[in-house]
């Protein structure tokens, strides 16, 4: 059975011990918990500097059997130091979670391939698996320049994160997609969004960040995104609906995420084009 995990962006009003239940209570197997705030205007909820916090989340965890898949989000900049980052991985550890999602905002592509691989190294020693986000807007913005920094890092524990909104809306291809090896693939983040790709960056930021749309409510091509990647891999419901939120709550927005990813998959299992391949 696919796990179905709950991406923090989509509840991010809510701190981690209410989004474990709220998880729970919805349906879910695992979250991906944000401890690192991306913007300024955006929570991040710092565990590894709130041990009560800390206490309260692994018990949510421990009552309601929810795992964490991931937690995010390290900004590799030129500024990024490395070893500081050692008490965000052990505080992951501790939750017993399986990847540390980072993000390339270094344009030195060299530099950029050289700290990553020393991230990998950090979390590696703690049982944790990088996996780098490409975005449209950064120095890495497609699935084939993400693929060319691996090869440049060369860590075995490292991997890239798709996710279904940026990779309809940068250069890649499901044949770049198929062509990758399957340990670089742990899970995929799975939303929707109007075909009609936005015209600015400014557009672009503010769907990503804020106005996604359910699995199967908007005009992406899912099915062959899941038919390219790896059978059984974690599907990662990252949804975010502001204005729905607003109006009717985090939990409904979860709610609908999960559904429309529960027919997609019904539908769609993932994995055929690459069983086909195979065969």
């Amino acid at each position: 059975m696919t796990a179905l995990s709950l991406a923090h962006l989509t509840v991010l009003s809510l701190p981690p011990p209410e989004m474990i239940r709220l998880a729970a209570r919805v349906g879910y197997s695992h979250v991906g918990l944000r401890l690192i705030a991306v913007t300024e205007t955006s929570p991040g909820y710092p565990l590894m500097d709130d041990p009560a916090m800390l206490r309260e989340t692994k018990a949510a965890l421990r009552d309601t059997g929810i795992g964490v898949l991931d937690i995010e989000f390290v900004r590799i900049t030129p500024e990024t130091d490395v070893a500081a980052l050692e008490r965000v991985v052990a505080a992951g550890a501790e939750l017993g979670a399986r990847h540390l999602v980072t993000a390339p905002y270094d344009p030195d592509l060299a530099r950029l391939a050289d700290r990553f691989g020393g991230i990998c190294d950090l979390a590696g020693r703690y049982g944790l698996s990088p996996v780098l986000e490409f975005f449209p807007w950064t120095v890495v913005p497609g699935l084939a320049d993400a693929a060319k920094l691996l090869d440049a890092a060369g860590r075995e524990n490292a991997g890239i994160l798709v996710d279904a909104l940026h990779f309809d809306r940068s250069a890649s291809s499901l044949a770049d997609l198929s062509r990758l090896p399957e340990r670089w693939l742990p899970f995929l983040h799975l939303c929707d969004a109007p075909a009609a790709r936005p015209d600015t960056t400014e557009m672009l930021l503010h769907q990503a960040r804020a106005e996604r749309l359910p699995p199967g409510e908007g005009g992406l091509d899912l099915p062959a995104l899941v038919a390219h990647m790896p059978a059984g891999i974690p599907m990662v419901l990252e949804v975010p609906m502001t204005a729905l939120s607003q109006e009717a709550g985090p939990e409904e927005v979860a709610r609908r995420a999960l559904a429309g990813a529960q027919r997609l998959l019904e539908r769609y299992p993932a994995g055929e084009s690459r069983n086909r391949q195979v065969g």
